[in-house]
């Protein structure tokens, strides 16, 4: 089994470092996976529809440019996730439904929680490099989260 500690101390130049700001909401506290992308602002649109989709255990990382006036993903979104394959999400904005992602095996990190829903206009875009933090972030690389902390790889590593 992995963990980002050792991972780091094996590959420290080919990984990124994210910033201890996100917190851990949902059941599964250790998830890995191959990354999709998502950019979007107060609206979920393109976060429902990834979710939607297989997920192949993969992550998916949201650029939500750190908003915390609502929530990007919630317990519906979140198991409809879990349902179609995916290991977990990392999102730089908020989400909500604790209890019900506590519960869920499948890992979800967030800045915060707010109970405030985010409105649906079908905008967003998926599929592309984000930058969070600035760290960029394309789809195919692959993100581990653990207690310690979260690592983006170019590649699988673990």
């Amino acid at each position: 089994m992995w963990n980002t500690n050792d991972l780091y101390d094996e590959l420290e130049e080919q990984l990124a470092v994210m910033p201890p700001i996100y917190h851990s909401f949902g059941g599964k506290r250790c998830f890995s996976g191959e990354v999709e992308t998502v950019r979007c602002f107060e609206d979920n649109s393109r976060v429902k529809e990834a979710m939607a989709s297989a997920g192949n255990g993969r992550v998916l990382v949201v650029d939500g440019g750190a908003s915390l006036r609502c929530a990007l993903i919630g317990d519906m979104i979140a198991e409809s996730g879990m349902s179609n394959g995916w290991s977990g999400i990392l999102v730089h904005g908020c989400c909500r439904d604790v209890h019900e992602l506590q519960r869920m095996n499948f890992g979800v990190r967030a800045l915060a929680s707010t109970p405030r829903k985010s409105v649906r206009k079908g905008q967003g875009e998926a599929g592309i490099e984000i930058e969070i933090d600035g760290i960029s972030i394309k789809p195919g690389m692959w993100l581990y989260a653990d207690e310690t902390g979260i690592v983006i790889a170019p590649h699988q590593v673990a």
